[in-house]
């Protein structure tokens, strides 16, 4: 049994279709959670805090330190890796508790959207409001939630003992998790709060566009994250051109075509603006092949182009600003709603067409 049978299940019965929308609800409140935590993740990674908490203490660790002997215990901590050695020797206790807060903010989101999926969870599964078909698939955001936790860990731990920076693999990874849970939980939301089971996308047509789209716009995410990695948007701070070129020289410098194209900082640039061309041009030509469509697509697809140009808007002003904090924030969180409206819109069109 899929996910297009819960509609149709003849084990269904009338309190778990009644129940659909309050199961949305709390799927809304999870992806507004994860969002969240995207975004507080990114303020972590650009106020170079994450590598302030030197310890994975997953359930001890939800208490930040009360007295001064403990504030001072952990800032010993952190004063024995390469990040406090290298870089920030001198720094003041006070300035580590700002970074420290953030860290553990992050942290501490992570255990609430933990807690804020297990025990709705538990409520609905043991009064009988879970549809069969829809269990599996609600076990698999739990655990992959689990696994975004140890990730972030593994993330950490690459910037305990050489780097002073985390690994742009492994944060990359990690934020592309995050986007994927979100997605998953999503695309079941907007399906549960119409009634409605999503259906198994077509590849067809109109569909397999929107399909591509979201793809894309996932791609484009985890570009994005190397530039977050290799901190490359602190680096040719001009639009349109980059150093003094559209095309600028010496892209691609290293030995091969893969390690300059997530480990040079130039090459990693120049790919996230190149696929944000490719994506306003591929978002366009599904615009356009959306002229005969339903009113209900079109008026979604005005919407996909809409949050796309508002990205690319924001993701110049983040260059031009040299990434000041506020406005990297608003393109991290327009990354997240231009996922979501993508994928709305796919939906759409799936439901449209059957």
């Amino acid at each position: 049994m899929t996910a297009t049978d819960i509609q149709t299940s003849t084990e269904t019965t009338e309190q778990q279709i009644a129940a659909r929308r309050s199961i949305a609800i709390w799927l809304f409140v999870m992806c507004a959670l994860v969002a969240s935590m995207v975004v507080v993740g990114g303020a972590t990674r650009l106020t170079d805090s994450g590598l302030s908490i030197t310890e994975w203490k997953p359930v001890t660790g939800a208490i930040p330190p009360l007295s001064q002997e403990v504030w001072e215990e952990e800032f010993e901590k952190y004063k024995q890796i390469p990040e406090y050695i290298r870089i920030n020797r001198g720094m003041s206790l006070e300035e580590f508790k700002t970074i420290y807060w953030w860290e553990w903010g992050h942290r501490f989101l992570g255990r609430l959207v933990g807690l804020a999926f297990f025990v709705p969870f538990v409520f609905f599964f043991f009064t009988k409001r879970i549809e069969r078909p829809l269990l599996p698939h609600l076990i698999a955001m739990f655990v992959i939630g689990g696994l975004q936790g140890a990730l972030g860990w593994y993330m950490v731990m690459s910037g305990l003992t050489e780097r002073v920076d985390v690994s742009q693999y492994r944060l990359a990874a990690h934020l592309s998790l995050a986007f994927f849970v979100y997605g998953y939980m999503f695309w079941f939301a907007t399906a549960l709060w119409r009634s409605e089971a999503p259906g198994r996308i077509t590849f067809k047509g109109l569909e397999l566009g929107a399909a591509i789209v979201v793809l894309a716009i996932f791609v484009q995410i985890l570009l994005g994250a190397f530039v977050a990695g290799l901190n490359a948007g602190f680096i040719f701070n001009t639009w349109p051109l980059m150093d003094g070129s559209f095309i600028p020289r010496h892209l691609y410098p290293l030995e091969s075509i893969w390690a300059s194209a997530f480990e040079d900082v130039r090459t990693v640039q120049f790919n996230h603006r190149m696929f944000a061309y490719a994506l306003l041009v591929l978002v366009g030509w599904h615009y356009w092949k959306m002229n005969n469509s339903t009113l209900q697509v079109q008026k979604t697809g005005n919407w996909l182009l809409g949050a796309l140009v508002f990205q690319v808007f924001l993701g110049i002003a983040t260059i031009l600003t040299v990434t000041r904090i506020e406005v990297a924030l608003l393109h991290q969180a327009g990354a997240v709603l231009l996922l979501s409206v993508a994928l709305f819109h796919l939906q759409n069109i799936g439901r449209a067409a059957r």
